[in-house]
């Protein structure tokens, strides 16, 4: 008869396993499934699963319990399948977009453009250090979510038009809290909310690349953040935003505060055929922006995106923390199709 050995090892292993295959589970549900309770949270923290997933398989193989070790390993697997596009995917932006980004002053009569969405967390983010971030990183176009009269005022003061003059604010609402967008360059056709949204209004405005021959949509996005009360109007919020895909005479860049990520059915079909994710396009890796606010914890789930028109080739993703924001800031350079 055989004796298993470390009894205390596999009982971890065996809960380990579990819980990561719980999460893969989670990941697998259908789309009407996974606004059920808490299940958005779970979701969220998919990529972990195969942490988790591995610490069981290598504390199955010391215990030699090899039926933990194959669960684990299998969703190790299934792990590493949804999370490899972040890593295999990517097209490098040429050296011109990045000599065109890194110009003093931002110029769009090019087809290259540096953007930046951040969540400033009720107003409460440090409006400094999001002008300074602007600054640094020659940011054309940004878009802000959740602000409030008083920290937009105090945008003002820190000098955000002295980089980006032009501006469209959503109407405050649910609690006082807008969405913004700023560019460097005249907005065209601006717009309080880009289409009804039962979650935010969320501005919108056209910028016109090279020589104003490539006009570009950016909407500044902020879907219902899923809680006990919202788990329904969650999905309904990503739901909304299907118009968008029909609208094929306008060529999108929808930057904010999703709520959700790729790991969520809603968030992929959203993107269908027609729209990617920048963090997923550029290949760079995994990109997490929040939670920012938590100390001694690192940001582990990417709720924050860009998105773009599917062609539009994206490069030097990164995220900067704003301090007082309980999301990191989220920056990419795009280059479009000409």
């Amino acid at each position: 008869m055989t004796r298993h050995k470390h009894p205390v090892l596999a009982a971890l292993a065996a809960i380990l396993a579990i819980v990561a295959l719980l999460g893969c589970a989670a990941r697998l549900l259908p789309e009407d499934m996974q606004s059920l309770p808490y299940v958005p949270y779970v979701i969220a923290l998919s990529p972990w699963f195969a942490l988790v997933a591995l610490i069981a398989f290598v504390l199955a193989c010391i215990s030699r319990r090899w039926f933990t070790a194959v669960v684990a390993c299998a969703c190790i697997a299934l792990q590493v399948w949804w999370q490899l596009p972040y890593f295999r995917n990517g097209h490098p932006i040429s050296g011109a977009a990045m000599s065109a980004v890194a110009q003093v002053k931002p110029s769009t009569d090019d087809a290259y453009a540096r953007v930046m969405t951040c969540n400033v967390y009720k107003g409460q983010a440090n409006a400094q250090d999001i002008v300074d971030a602007v600054r640094d990183q020659r940011v054309e176009v940004l878009a802000l979510q959740e602000t409030t009269e008083p920290f937009l005022k105090e945008l003002a003061n820190a000098g955000i038009y002295d980089y980006l003059p032009h501006s469209t604010i959503a109407n405050a609402n649910h609690k006082y809290y807008s969405n913004a967008l700023f560019s460097s360059s005249p907005l065209e056709s601006p717009a309080d909310a880009e289409f009804e949204s039962s979650a935010s209004d969320m501005p919108a405005g056209t910028v016109l690349f090279d020589h104003g021959r490539l006009p570009i949509r950016f909407v500044s996005v902020h879907t219902t953040s899923p809680s006990t009360s919202t788990w329904d109007l969650w999905r309904r919020s990503l739901d909304e935003m299907d118009v968008l895909r029909s609208r094929t005479d306008v060529h999108y860049v929808l930057m904010g505060d999703f709520n959700a990520t790729t790991d969520h059915a809603p968030f992929r079909r959203l993107l269908g055929e027609r729209f990617q994710d920048a963090s997923v396009a550029s290949g760079h890796g995994l990109v997490f922006t929040w939670p920012a606010n938590m100390r001694f914890v690192p940001a582990g789930a990417g709720i924050d995106h860009i998105v773009t028109e599917r062609g539009v080739r994206v490069g030097q993703i990164k995220t900067i923390h704003i301090p007082g924001s309980d999301h990191d800031a989220l920056l990419a350079t795009l280059e479009f199709a000409q």
